[in-house]
């Protein structure tokens, strides 16, 4: 649990099992946030999928350790073409709920479309124009790269942007969010 002082902390994953994004990025007060850190995991194709899976996980556990986020934001998967890749991102997806929510933090998902909403102001912006708005809300020098990372970076400031709607339904609710 966060003390009222402390910076909340918010780790966004892009999953993937060849390429998983990730980023920790950090409220400084309200429409202030700070990119801690932002990256791709990889795993090699030619290795056996649980070798990869167990990397992935372990990676996971790793990125909580030294960040210690509040929250997990996982970008939800709706649809997707191929089949094989729907099934490596379900995994990856998989591995970073059950690592977040095993070492205690909140998990929480969106679309990509909730993301480009929250994020660059329409859900069906494109990468260039999600990689620039990440650019510009973290005062970065240049737009992240790859984008893996840059989707990361804007799964946790769309959290940061839902987190006080999220925390009034859940007290309008009685917490039953």
């Amino acid at each position: 649990m966060r003390s009222p002082n402390e910076p909340l902390v918010v780790l966004g994953i892009d999953p993937g099992l060849t390429r998983c994004g990730y980023a920790a990025v950090q409220a400084n007060g309200p429409g202030a946030a700070v990119a801690l850190s932002l990256g791709v995991i990889r795993t090699p194709a030619t290795d056996p999928l649980p070798k990869r899976l167990a990397e992935l996980r372990a990676e996971f556990a790793t990125l909580i350790a030294e960040f210690r986020p509040h929250v997990v934001a996982v970008e939800q998967v709706f649809f997707q073409n191929n089949v094989r890749t729907a099934m490596s991102v379900g995994q990856a997806s998989g591995l970073a709920l059950a690592e977040a929510w095993a070492c205690g933090c909140e998990v929480v998902q969106y679309t990509p479309n909730q993301v480009k909403g929250a994020v660059a102001g329409w859900g069906a912006a494109d990468k260039i124009q999600v990689q620039k708005m990440v650019q510009a809300r973290l005062g970065l020098s240049g737009v992240p790269k790859p984008a893996d990372a840059a989707d990361a970076a804007a799964l946790a400031l769309c959290h940061l942007a839902m987190a006080p709607l999220r925390q009034r339904v859940r007290l309008a609710t009685g917490g039953a969010t």
